[in-house]
């Protein structure tokens, strides 16, 4: 078996012990970590629907993610692609059969259905179904009961909820494709806005926060709003696409260094970064040829196939900079877990949680909340630490977090 040394909670600097189970993570503000229900509860019902989200927090998730993506009427939708045939129903319905197409989408050609391509009235004919049923066969016994859901129909539901639990639910939405959109005519940034406004969430304390690949459209949104906003990361080598758009060669690697942080900082909040960006992983290639070793023998290369690494200092530089890190994507199906974790979801959890990170993107919100609650405590105040002997440090915190 694979060792689990990479596991080990790292204390020193980062973590305070409070008792004989719970740490205080060094999180930039101090907060306990938040919960994004990713998608909603997207490892129980079919992504970006009601269900899913409402299911989310039922389980306790902070945050409800709704991805954005505009109709050909120019109403803003819950989708994780505009492109919608592995989410809907749509290409069961013969009706829309003329509407299939190939689309270049941030440079890479797409044959499907697009929303762009439908009104808000025809889309909401559709049904939604499970993106991967192979690994969540649950999940698609759903398939056919929900609706596309609007923007408005996520802030109703997250604001019926607060009232009904007593506690905030927040949404953390997520513009998809700006620079596409912006191309045909259907910005997503002014109607986005517009809806915040409408529902009076546009203030920095209101529970918002507004994330995007785009590096461009954030600093946009940034003299729109004053809600938080995260600059989403995915590989170091990658672009954002619309530094692809403009020529740039900058990647967002590029933004991970102090430099690239300390430019992030000036119209971010926060980051949101590739989880491997924080905890790097590699695969195998035990007999050197050239090819990665399928480690738990299902003829498919995937996460489950890697071995972790130490862990880099993104979430401490990203701190540094005052910036918040909300890190992606937390899964606990087997093919999605490295195999140091043997299968065991809340390790992989316990180690984040351990490195200070500030929030989790969870397909599986139980797990994530359940795991926070049982690992981390908040910053106390400093009246209650007098004789704990680490005041000190809980002002240093604080200063840094300014």
């Amino acid at each position: 078996m694979i060792r689990l040394s990479h596991l080990a909670i790292l204390t020193s600097t980062f973590l305070t012990v409070l008792g004989a189970n719970k740490v205080t993570a060094a999180t930039l503000n101090g907060a306990e970590p938040i919960v994004i229900g990713h998608r909603g509860a997207s490892g129980y019902r079919p992504e970006h629907t009601l269900a899913s989200y409402e299911l989310a927090i039922e389980m306790g998730a902070d945050y409800i993610e709704p991805d954005l993506v505009s109709t050909k009427d120019g109403i803003l939708v819950a989708r994780h692609e505009n492109e919608i045939s592995g989410t809907t129903d749509v290409a069961t319905r013969t009706e829309f059969s003329d509407r299939q197409t190939t689309k270049t989408i941030d440079g890479s050609e797409v044959t499907g259905w697009f929303t762009e391509d439908f009104t808000l009235a025809e889309l909401k004919t559709l049904t939604a179904k499970e993106r991967i049923p192979a690994i969540r066969p649950d999940s698609a016994t759903y398939d056919g009961l929900y609706q596309v859901p609007t923007l408005q129909e996520v802030i109703d539901l997250a604001a019926k909820k607060s009232l009904e639990t007593g506690r905030t639910i927040g949404i953390y939405p997520e513009t998809k494709h700006p620079t596409y959109f912006d191309s045909i005519g259907l910005s997503l940034e002014e109607p986005l806005v517009a809806t915040l406004v409408a529902n009076d969430l546009n203030d920095a304390n209101d529970a918002v926060f507004i994330q995007s690949f785009e590096v461009g459209n954030l600093q946009y949104l940034e003299t729109l709003t004053e809600v938080p906003l995260v600059q989403l990361y995915d590989e170091a080598i990658v672009q954002p696409y619309d530094f692809v758009a403009s020529g740039s060669t900058d990647t967002y690697g590029d933004l991970l260094t102090t430099e690239g942080l300390a430019e992030v900082a000036q119209y971010a909040d926060g980051i949101g970064p590739f989880k491997r960006l924080i905890i790097p992983a590699e695969t195998v290639d035990a007999n050197k040829d050239g090819i990665a070793d399928d480690l738990n023998g299902d003829g498919v290369i995937s996460a489950a196939d890697v071995v972790l690494q130490d862990p880099t200092t993104l979430i401490d530089d990203a701190h540094a900079a005052g910036l918040l890190v909300h890190a992606y994507t937390f899964r606990s199906e087997d093919f999605f877990l490295a195999p140091e974790y043997d299968g065991n979801a809340e390790l992989e959890y316990e180690q984040f949680f351990a490195l200070g990170i500030d929030g989790v993107f969870s397909d599986n919100p139980d797990i994530a909340v359940s795991v926070r609650d049982r690992v981390t405590e908040p910053v106390p105040e400093p009246s209650t630490m007098l004789g704990v002997g680490v005041i000190p440090f809980f002002q240093w915190l604080r200063r840094r977090a300014k």
